[in-house]
């Protein structure tokens, strides 16, 4: 008899989608080191960003409308779509019926935006981010202003987040800055493609591997827990409603805009020169981009893979499909 996949370990298809993120980060990031036309054009650290009237490309621009439209505005595009599909799906319950489904489904999205909202917008004061870099050395440069007697060197230290920094004509600077866009995409996409791997699944009549812990520590199918033998036939839909194809379009876009991240934005000339060692390069990208990467993969592990393992948590949020 097979052994059964350990709960915490993805499945065949998510281990794909989990390896297409760091596989984007990296074939962005050496485009933007060996493309001649990026390396040639003037980067600005302050912004992060290649000049507007030199960039190298149109999605180089931070006012290129993907950016202004879609990435900026991110989580807006991730909740409707999310929601679209989960109120409208055949397999979550009737149409627009508040189901037991969509009930965790809206538990699954409340955590994972809080996630995004800790991590990016508040926690308890300064977000995450502006806390990590803190505490690794990151402070409001305000050397140019001071020198011009605008302001009191002293008042960087009221400086506690980049925007407030930025705000007041400061530079977010020194300590490791976890790259705030990475995380967005690639949290909003992987969570999208979470909710709707169970459609994918059923289209294709393909086996459940995912298992689950159950009360008695037993190790079973997942499948065995959405109770097969009360389920409708519509709940069973693997049907690619406009709505799952909505959320996939998001979803890939999301990594789309992660790949024009990758090689124009959060690139290593914010430290260093161009002209320095490849492999000095490539570990202050691994700072950057993997970091905001790796924070990103644990709300996933937190929201859809810790529930595998502890029945009492599965029994509030679910899991999809389940």
């Amino acid at each position: 008899m097979t052994a059964r996949r350990p709960p915490y370990l993805p499945t065949t298809l998510e281990t794909g989608l989990l390896a297409i993120y760091p596989a984007t980060l990296l074939i962005g990031s050496l485009f933007g080191l060996l493309d001649p036309n990026t390396r040639a054009a003037p980067y600005n650290a302050a912004s992060q960003s290649h000049f507007a009237n030199t960039a190298p490309s149109y999605f180089a621009k931070k006012s290129n409308l993907f950016n202004v439209l879609f990435v900026k505005k991110g989580w807006a595009w991730i909740t409707v779509s999310y929601f679209f599909f989960l109120f409208t799906h055949p397999s979550t319950g009737p149409y627009l019926e508040l189901t037991t489904k969509r009930i965790r489904g809206t538990l699954r999205w409340s955590l994972v935006t809080l996630w995004w909202i800790f991590v990016t917008q508040w926690f308890f004061g300064p977000a995450i981010i502006d806390r990590g870099f803190q505490l690794t050395g990151g402070k409001c440069d305000l050397v140019e202003l001071a020198e011009a007697g605008v302001i009191e060197m002293d008042s960087a230290e009221k400086f506690v987040t980049g925007v407030a920094c930025k705000a007041v004509g400061g530079k977010w600077k020194g300590g490791h800055d976890i790259s705030g866009h990475v995380f967005l995409l690639v949290l909003g996409s992987m969570f999208l493609l979470e909710e709707v791997l169970n459609v994918v699944w059923r289209s294709a009549k393909a086996r459940e591997e995912r298992t689950v812990v159950m009360n008695d520590g037993a190790i079973k199918s997942a499948f065995v827990e959405s109770q097969p033998e009360n389920l409708t036939a519509a709940e069973r839909s693997g049907e690619w409603t406009i709505a799952t194809k909505a959320v996939i379009g998001v979803a890939s876009l999301s990594v789309y805009m992660l790949l024009m991240t990758a090689a124009y934005f959060h690139t290593w000339f914010e430290k260093v020169n161009a002209t320095n060692g490849a492999y000095i390069n490539i570990l202050l990208l691994t700072q950057l981009q993997f970091t905001g990467l790796l924070v990103a993969f644990g709300g996933i592990f937190i929201v859809y893979f810790l529930p595998r393992m502890i029945p009492s948590f599965r029994s509030i949020i679910g899991m999809p499909g389940v």
